[in-house]
């Protein structure tokens, strides 16, 4: 129990942090300043930072040891943070975001992540596993919004201390250094029990092999789906589409992480009835044809109200997507698991916006949603088909009793 609350405070921590960077970075390095061809290469510099510690995490992360890696990565982000606020060189900035694996998407898709949802499912019994992936993303969304609005604190530094705008952007992207900071006190108070013990090369088993291929496949195209959907573009749509102002679409999206951060109770309640994949298919799908009925949306008003009906199903399949992967793998086998279903996700997530920037750039501007929502159902479909028999240790019935005549 002790080891789960902590993890909670530190997802919560981390995600306050990755919500400020996200406004952030790009706004501090254009008041650098640089141009807008280095500022891409700055934000993929840090992506490409978290791709690389998330690898070695899978490889490593267990021999190493986990808390000494969580450690690790917060030491990692925090300096990372502290130069990006200090140097002014583009390369110098390149290597402060990688270092610091700073993440410009504004959402915790880290290496730190990889070794919590290993951890985790220890922390309960299969009963209590999905209610506890719920209450970890509930807490990752509160914290990313928090963040969303911490991000405002240069405005407040100006105003309230008098200083300059660039030096305001600066002591904010400290205090985003100081919150990696405060992650270790709770790592390092975490018990002997989230440890495993490891061979010197993380293995699977044959048919943990098989499903992890199956999965990481299926995750694969869900994540180019949503790699359509990127929060940036969505937004572009809808002021492109409907003329809506920054402010309406601020409060659009706001309204959408409050859903999204409901939504996950309600999945642990709903996977509790019809089970994980179940549920992972059956609410992600109207979400999908949801998706479209935005895309051809008359007006604004319309368009947000299905968006946030949207947003309240679309991340009902997190949690029971992470419970299911940690329940279906041995325990030792959970920080591989974890890692290769996160890099495959990563790595397709970072493929389809340019596609989708291109289709709206012709002015397809439905296109990218269309497109998106058309491989999510695809995605669900092969989901059910795959894995509809392959039931967690919860859903499965007792074991028969033996009959032996005596």
């Amino acid at each position: 129990m002790t080891d789960r609350i902590l993890l909670f405070a530190t997802a919560f921590t981390r995600a306050v942090g990755v919500g400020m960077i996200g406004v952030l970075l790009g706004l501090h390095l254009a008041a650098v300043p640089l141009d807008v061809a280095a500022i891409g290469v700055v934000v993929a510099a840090g992506l490409a930072g978290g791709a690389l510690a998330s690898l070695l995490v899978t490889l490593a992360g267990d021999r190493v040891g986990r808390r000494r890696t969580l450690v690790a990565l917060a030491l990692a982000t925090a300096a990372g943070g502290a130069a990006l606020a200090c140097v002014d060189h583009p390369t110098a900035l390149a290597l402060a975001a990688l270092l610091g694996m700073a993440n410009g998407m504004g959402r915790d898709r880290g290496a730190a992540l990889v070794v919590e949802q290993a951890i985790l499912p220890a922390t309960t019994d299969d009963a209590g596993r999905t209610r506890a992936f719920a209450w970890y993303n509930v807490l990752q969304d509160a914290g990313h919004a928090l963040g969303s609005l911490a991000a405002g604190l240069p405005v407040v530094l100006e105003r309230g201390a008098g200083l300059a705008h660039p030096a305001a952007l600066r002591a904010a992207v400290l205090v985003y250094a100081a919150l990696a900071l405060a992650a270790i006190g709770p790592y390092l108070a975490l018990s002997p029990a989230v440890e495993h013990a490891a061979a010197s090369h993380p293995r699977v088993s044959p048919a943990t092999r098989g499903i992890l291929t199956k999965l990481s496949a299926l995750f694969a195209l869900d994540a180019l789906g949503g790699g359509f959907l990127t929060t940036a573009l969505l937004s572009w749509f809808f002021a492109t589409r409907f003329g809506a102002s920054a402010a309406a679409i601020g409060a659009l999206f706001f309204l959408a992480r409050v859903a999204n951060a409901l939504s996950h109770f309600g999945a642990a309640w709903l996977a509790r009835r019809i089970g994980l994949v179940n549920t992972m298919v059956f609410t992600h799908i109207p979400s999908s044809l949801l998706l479209v009925t935005v895309a051809i949306a008359p007006s604004f008003w319309i368009a947000a109200v299905l968006f946030v009906l949207r947003e309240g199903l679309v991340e009902m399949d997190v949690p029971t997507r992470q419970s299911y992967v940690m329940a279906v793998v041995a325990p030792e086998e959970r920080t591989v698991a974890s890692g290769v279903t996160s890099l495959v996700r990563l790595g397709a997530w970072a493929v389809a916006p340019s596609f989708a920037g291109l289709f709206m750039e012709h002015g397809a501007f439905a296109a990218p949603l269309v497109a998106g929502a058309a491989m999510k159902i695809t995605y669900d479909l092969l989901l059910w088909l795959a894995f509809r028999r392959v039931q967690p240790p919860e859903e499965r019935g007792p074991e028969p009793q033996r009959t032996d005549a005596p």
